[in-house]
């Protein structure tokens, strides 16, 4: 993988082999979770030792269960600036709706120039907060359909 950077990584297509490879150390990483804070892994290329957070490796053991499955994986740093089509693709909208949501100050925002930026930890506030907003709404409309007896 590529080393920190403040930009989006993205996980490329991978072969059958890579892919088995990736289900058996998600595995076997799996199981080093929950031991302790920290894991201590044996790197054989160069005979040492690391010792790495456990919250490093869930996300790791998270991208190889998502390789092995041929799943693409994006990592976003928090402080990420997205343009507005970023945002919106991430939010699963139009551009043009995301732009509304920014007038409207229903996101916050700022400018590069010309440009609309939207940091990937609002982007994620904002997302966190429909997704509460919808659970509410469908939580009340079953209880309606509840009370009215229906069956659905």
């Amino acid at each position: 993988m590529a080393a920190l950077r403040s930009e989006q990584i993205v996980t490329p297509p991978v072969s059958s082999r890579e892919a088995e490879l990736a289900r058996e150390s998600s595995r076997v990483l799996a199981a080093c979770i929950g031991k302790g804070p920290t894991a201590r892994l044996r790197v054989f290329d160069d005979d040492g030792e690391i010792e790495v957070p456990v919250g490093a490796l869930r996300m790791l053991v998270d991208i190889l269960a998502n390789m092995a499955a041929g799943n693409a994986m994006s990592l976003v740093p928090i402080h990420a600036e997205l343009t507005t089509q970023q945002a919106a693709d991430f939010l699963n909208v139009s551009r043009p709706h995301l732009v509304g949501l920014l007038d409207r100050g229903a996101l916050p925002h700022h400018k590069v120039g010309t440009h609309r930026r939207v940091t990937f930890r609002d982007l994620m506030a904002f997302r966190e907060q429909s997704l509460a907003g919808s659970r509410t709404a469908l939580d009340a409309l079953a209880a309606q359909a509840q009370e009215l007896g229906l069956d659905y």
